[in-house]
């Protein structure tokens, strides 16, 4: 069993940065490849990013390359994505979840364990 907790979320205005985290508890989640998704209002849910075991592959949604980093931490078990130049569009709620094979996948429905979401909002 993961246990997938999101921090970090708040309110800042268009061309702030802000870094959420989560934190994976769980006997073999550094095996699990991690991805971030985003769910606003009356919108599907979308992956915005995503990291593989190791943390060497990393693939972002078109909406988000160039100003979204993600990383993580398998001392700490944590995985971190750093939301730069934030735009009033990335206002949602962003929720981290784990997939059980060690390689990244794109499919919303191929992810095991989903986080309770943290809310972002992004004032312009």
């Amino acid at each position: 069993q993961v246990q997938l907790v999101e921090s970090g979320g708040g309110l800042v205005q268009a061309g702030d940065s802000l870094r959420l985290s989560c934190l994976a508890s769980g006997r073999t989640v550094n095996s699990y490849s991690l991805g971030w998704f985003r769910q606003a209002p009356g919108k599907e849910r979308e992956r915005v990013a995503a990291i593989d075991w190791s943390g060497a592959n990393t693939d972002y949604a078109d909406s988000v390359k160039g100003r979204f980093t993600i990383s993580r931490d398998n001392a700490k078990s944590t995985v971190y994505p750093q939301m730069n130049s934030l735009k009033p569009e990335d206002t949602a709620v962003y929720y981290c979840a784990a997939h059980g094979v060690g390689v990244i996948t794109k499919g919303i429905e191929e992810y095991d364990y989903w986080g309770q979401g943290t809310q972002v909002t992004v004032s312009s």
